[in-house]
């Protein structure tokens, strides 16, 4: 055979040859590893620990004036409001003028009455002195004249205390505090022992709460709650549980409480009627702490997945303190398998799993 014809021939060859082994090559490395992770799902896990938790009851309402404390001002004798110097809701002092009254004409009459019989009693007592003196007048009546003297005395008192000895009667504060409401207008005529206004001492405040009906038998006076204004500064203070009603408000619903409020606090912070929420302490208790993210719900209830395995395997739980993250749950875990977190929303019960590098 001509050499010419040889040579180019087995180049060809040679070249098909190198061209098939490259048609063989090994897969690369995303190739090679893609048969292990066929049917797996990538999850990011964490270990259950067993910890301690605050067992909590909602509550809802608002501040109030104590009403051991706070007090209703009236006077014991009739008249008109000739002067207003206060508003509901306003803070005052002690001494603090609050309202101006004129008594009634029949109380400034009976002050006269009572101020003309001390003078005729006065009278008639130095008479008969200087009777017995001359002992025309018996000791009976002397000791007569003077009941009656002593007696005119305390009736005048009586009717000076009533009003009567006054052409208009000042209202004072009795303390520092708050008006609360004020239950008269200037130019009214008020009764005898009715409502002026009501005042609540400074830092003399509850809070009114209402509960879910429910929760009523856990709670107990003297329980801790903690409290926060609806609206403003989000400050949390820190009040007594006084008391739990036993009857369920028509109009609400809820079971009514009463929380005590610290003084110092309390004043510096709230105003009465100012809205509130509360988180009433109940116990504390010991759960699984798991993060949020690996507690799911559904039909049955809550649960979660652990590794076991190479597989996830769900875990009926019981979710005991909802709030922040991590919550605390119970149920059988296994203190040794690691809870899934990540991932968790793909999972059927013994679905093949793989941990995500992390």
């Amino acid at each position: 055979m001509n050499r010419s014809v040889l040579l180019p021939g087995l180049c060809v060859l040679l070249l098909c040859g190198l061209l098939s082994g490259c048609g063989k090559a090994a897969p690369d490395d995303d190739e090679a590893e893609a048969p292990a992770a066929a049917g797996q799902v990538a999850v990011s896990t964490a270990a259950p620990v067993r910890q301690t938790f605050h067992d909590t009851i909602e509550a809802w309402g608002s501040a109030a004036g104590d009403p051991q404390h706070a007090r209703a001002i009236s006077l014991a004798h009739g008249g008109q409001v000739t002067a207003l110097r206060v508003a509901a809701g306003q803070t005052v002092k002690r001494g603090q003028p609050l309202l101006t009254i004129t008594p009634e004409p029949t109380a400034r009459s009976a002050y006269q009455q009572a101020q003309n019989a001390l003078t005729l009693a006065a009278g008639e007592l130095k008479r008969t002195e200087q009777l017995a003196a001359q002992r025309l007048a018996t000791q009976s009546q002397l000791a007569s004249a003077r009941k009656a003297l002593a007696d005119a005395e305390s009736a005048l008192a009586a009717q000076r205390a009533l009003g009567g000895g006054a052409a208009t009667e000042t209202v004072d504060a009795p303390a520092d505090g708050v008006i609360t409401a004020l239950d008269v207008g200037l130019g009214e005529r008020v009764a005898a022992n009715a409502s002026l206004l009501s005042f609540t001492p400074a830092h003399a405040l509850v809070a009114l709460l209402g509960v879910q009906p429910e929760d009523g038998a856990r709670l107990h006076p003297g329980m801790s709650v903690q409290l926060q204004p609806v609206y403003g500064a989000k400050q949390t203070f820190v009040g007594t549980l006084r008391m739990v009603g036993q009857s369920v408000d028509p109009q609400t619903h809820l079971l009514g409480a009463q929380v005590e409020l610290p003084a110092a606090a309390a004043g510096a912070r709230l105003v009465a009627g100012a809205a509130l929420d509360a988180q009433i302490h109940t116990a504390d208790f010991t759960a699984w702490a798991v993060p949020r993210g690996a507690v799911l719900h559904d039909e049955h209830g809550d649960y979660l997945f652990q590794l076991e395995h190479g597989h996830a395997r769900r875990v009926d739980v019981k979710l005991r303190s909802p709030h922040g993250d991590p919550v605390g749950v119970e149920g059988p875990l296994d203190a040794k398998a690691k809870v899934i977190v990540l991932g968790v929303y793909e999972l059927n019960d013994g679905d093949a799993v793989r941990e995500s590098a992390k």
